[in-house]
């Protein structure tokens, strides 16, 4: 794997989320001052919560610079894999100030319905609210594009809450249009709904950060790449237990086992696992770290046969998922296999179950079953 090209594609990345959120910091705030101004003159609680918003934006923003900065530091030998999970620890800041934003603006909010204030627009109030919106929409549609195109989590949150920003400042302007033609003031309970989104927007990246931090489910397109990648090679008879391990935007590592013949040598095993990663980094951009093998009977159709009963009788339960890594010694009279248990049965009864069928079936065996986890497609 050439590392040169990885640490060239770390630090355009990072060059993309710095020079992105600057100008996501520009942005907010500059609509910020001018929000607040605007809600300041004109008495509008409403005004004065999207300028809060705008004003969290800009702050998020800086706590994603960091982020990115402090996790494209090189890896050392108290962090040998690098200090990509320190992105998350980011996202997960800048959820806690949208939530502490939303908060702090619907107890404004409630207040203001219980001693409302009325307010005073001008024209000049409402072109700039109106500005506002098709310059969030514009930034939000920037932000996210660059997130997704960098893979930075972080990025894909501020662009989606800057679109949704757009929505809230609509909503302010229909409140002030409406108040200028009826006199009817909404403004404290389009605060509340502002604030309700806020607080919404930032339970939902809290949540969504935690679950990349506690590790999530591999991407099943990803793992179905790999497999398909492996089993391509005409030695690998099957690919299986693939784990996936993050650590950090773009940054995977990978162990899985393969099932190959009995009769490979350790020579061949070398330069078939050596192929193989330089072919699965290639075209996923995944680290392969750790290669075992499952050793598969070739030339006995003893084995053969009683592979194919065995696995017709653990299939048979709709709680095994997968069966794989079978070796039988005829002559010794040992058997060995995989299980992959869903999360619907306990890992212990269902190998208690299995055992005892097997050892009704095959009495003269001892029967070896390792319980494998449901953890990727």
């Amino acid at each position: 794997m050439d590392v040169k090209n990885v640490n060239d594609q770390v630090q355009s990345r990072d060059k993309v989320i710095v020079r992105t959120s600057i100008i996501g910091i520009v942005t907010n705030v500059l609509l910020a001052a001018f929000k607040a101004v605007v809600g300041l003159l004109s008495n509008s609680i409403a005004v004065t919560l999207d300028a809060v918003n705008n004003l969290s934006d800009a702050l998020s923003s800086v706590v994603t610079i960091i982020g990115a900065k402090l996790a494209g530091k090189a890896p050392d030998k108290k962090h040998p894999l690098g200090y990509g999970r320190i992105e998350y620890l980011s996202s997960m800041i800048v959820a806690a100030i949208v939530l502490y934003a939303g908060i702090t603006s619907l107890v404004e909010s409630v207040k203001k319905i219980f001693n409302p204030e009325e307010a005073e627009y001008s024209v000049v109030s409402l072109v700039i609210i109106a500005v506002a919106i098709v310059v969030k929409l514009l930034l939000g549609r920037f932000v996210k594009g660059q997130g997704k195109k960098v893979n930075s989590g972080a990025l894909v949150a501020s662009g989606s809450d800057a679109s949704f920003d757009a929505i809230l400042s609509a909503s302010v302007l229909a409140t002030a249009l409406l108040f200028l033609l009826t006199g009817l003031s909404l403004e404290a309970y389009v605060g509340v709904v502002i604030a309700g989104f806020i607080v919404k927007a930032g339970i939902e990246m809290l949540i969504d950060t935690l679950d990349d931090i506690l590790g999530r489910r591999a991407d099943p397109e990803t793992s179905r790449e790999i497999k398909r990648l492996l089993t391509e090679e005409p030695e690998i008879l099957g690919a299986y237990d693939l784990i996936l391990n993050n650590y950090g935007p773009d940054k995977n590592l990978a162990s899985v086992h393969l099932e190959l013949p009995d009769t490979m040598t350790v020579e061949e095993l070398d330069e078939l696992t050596r192929r193989v990663e330089q072919k699965v980094y290639k075209a996923t951009g995944v680290i392969l770290i750790g290669v075992g093998a499952y050793s598969h009977n070739t030339g006995n159709d003893e084995a053969a046969q009683i592979r194919d009963a065995v696995r017709e009788k653990v299939l048979a339960h709709d709680w095994a998922l997968q069966f794989h890594g079978f070796y039988i010694d005829v002559e010794k009279k040992t058997m060995r296999f995989d299980v992959v248990f869903s999360f619907d049965i306990d890992p212990k009864e269902g190998l208690a179950r299995l055992r005892e069928e097997l050892a009704a079936a095959w009495p003269d065996y001892a029967v070896q079953i390792t319980p494998d986890v449901d953890i990727s497609e």
